[in-house]
Formats: structure tokens, C-alpha cells, sequence
């Protein structure tokens, strides 16, 4: 029993690996080089619903993308992209996992909320500070074009994929517990 438990969690980091590598390719080009896609969604709906082990389908992503295979936004690929303008959130996205998934095992909302919240701050601080390495703006320029205008959008995909990730990890949770011996 212990097998099948192990090939369903398997088959859950697998399938989620392909949720961070689809919602990073429905995007839309910006101005400041970081495109809006539905990848925060996507981080943020893995750690939600496969909790904190939810970490390795997003490093498994990265991973994929550093070899070169195109999962990264606009099918890019390459460890390029993250020497590159959105390299800084890529890095910071196991660590929303990371929260998303200890904010999956809050049952008071605000709590679960707030938990996904501070892990979005990490890929944006990340993101504003690597974008400031590249560019030699100072910390403030750099957020007004890499956090600033997707934090709105960002704020609702965490709460959205909240929502959505309580839903899918209540229909989970049976399959995966009756196969505990």
C-alpha cells in the first residue's frame, strides 16, 4: 500500500508540475520585460492544494527550465532566463510554495491568507532586487517596474488560488488517505 501512496504523490507533483508550466504560458508581454501570466495562480494553487511538499513540483518546474525545456514564460527555457530580467521571482517561487502549503494547513482563513500573502512578498522582493542588480536601479525604481503593477493581480491570484486549492484539497485528501495501510 505504502507504493501506491508513494506513485499517487508521484502522480499529484507530476500533474502539478504541469499546472506551473501552463499557467506560466498564458501570458501577456509588459513593458518592464517581466510578462502577466497566471504563474502566481499557478505557484500559489500547487502549495494550496499539495501543502509544503507542493515544493517539488516547482522545483522539479525550475529544473525543466534550466535544462532548456520552454516551461517558463513565452516557452522560454535556458538557465538565461533566470540570469534574466524575471529570474528573481523564478528563485522565489518555491518559497511561496513553500507558505502557500503551511497556509493549506490553517483552518482560519486569514490565517491560511496571510500565510500565502508573505510567501508572495519573497518572489517580489527577489524579483525587485535581481532586476536591480541588472539594471543598476535602486530598489525603489526597480519595484515601481517589477512588483508595483502586478501586485493587485498578484494579491487576488493568492486569494483565489486559496479558495480554489481548499476545494481540490478536500477531493484529494480521500484519495490519498485510503491508501494508508
Amino acid at each position: 500500500m505504502h507504493q501506491r501512496f508513494s506513485a499517487q504523490k508521484l502522480t499529484l507533483t507530476a500533474l502539478f508540475t504541469v499546472v506551473a508550466i501552463i499557467t506560466s504560458q498564458l501570458s501577456i508581454p509588459m513593458p518592464g520585460g517581466v510578462p502577466l501570466t497566471l504563474q502566481t495562480f499557478g505557484i500559489a494553487l500547487i502549495g494550496y492544494v499539495l501543502g509544503p511538499s507542493g515544493i517539488w513540483s516547482v522545483l522539479i518546474w525550475i529544473l525543466l527550465g534550466i535544462i532548456g525545456l520552454p516551461v517558463f514564460s513565452n516557452f522560454q527555457g535556458g538557465f538565461q532566463v533566470l540570469a534574466g530580467f524575471t529570474g528573481g521571482f523564478i528563485i522565489g517561487f518555491p518559497f511561496m510554495t513553500l507558505f502557500c502549503g503551511l497556509g493549506s494547513r490553517s483552518r482560519r482563513l486569514p490565517a491560511a491568507l496571510a500565510l500565502g500573502l508573505l510567501g508572495l512578498s519573497i518572489p517580489h522582493l527577489l524579483g525587485i532586487l535581481h532586476y536591480s542588480l541588472l539594471t543598476g536601479l535602486s530598489f525603489l525604481p526597480a519595484a515601481l517596474v517589477m512588483s508595483v503593477p502586478y501586485l493587485a493581480k498578484d494579491i487576488i491570484s493568492v486569494g483565489l488560488a486559496m479558495s480554489l486549492g481548499r476545494v481540490l484539497r478536500r477531493r484529494l485528501t480521500p484519495l490519498l488517505t485510503a491508501t494508508r495501510g
